[in-house]
């Protein structure tokens, strides 16, 4: 299960229960945790067919095929948990920022932080997802 920090606890706030935004957020949530546990067949279910999925590094990744090449075949991770600190949701654009720790494929351990940005369509399958890292100087 994903991780969420003291600082981001109230990672709903401003938002009714029911609201667009806030189940934005949680398919979000849902979609780091798929990724945590490995399920990334389920996780793809998340993404629109047709979207577009930009990584630092990378050509963007095309539809959900594109997208489960990349966690099944390129993505340097081996495991790791993803634990939010905030997420801002306003309309269907869903932000948010954390950090991860984990262990890549050579074993040598991973431990950065991240900011993702989420556009939904209509009926809260992601359809464009921009990844960012800290790069410290």
């Amino acid at each position: 299960m994903t991780t969420i920090s003291q600082a981001g606890a109230d990672l709903f706030a401003g938002h009714a229960e029911d609201s667009p935004e806030a189940a934005a957020i949680a398919r979000v949530i849902r979609h780091f945790d798929l990724i945590d546990a490995g399920d990334m067949a389920s996780m793809v279910l998340l993404f629109a067919p047709d979207a577009i999925y930009h990584r630092p590094g990378h050509a963007p990744f095309l539809g959900r095929s594109g997208i489960r090449h990349f966690y099944t075949r390129q993505r340097p991770i081996r495991s790791g948990r993803h634990a939010l600190e905030t997420a801002i949701a306003h309309g269907r654009n869903v932000s948010v920022h954390g950090s991860f720790r984990g262990v890549l494929h050579d074993d040598s351990p991973v431990d950065l932080r991240f900011s993702d940005f989420f556009v939904v369509d209509e009926d809260g399958a992601f359809l464009r997802r921009d990844t960012f890292f800290f790069a410290p100087h």
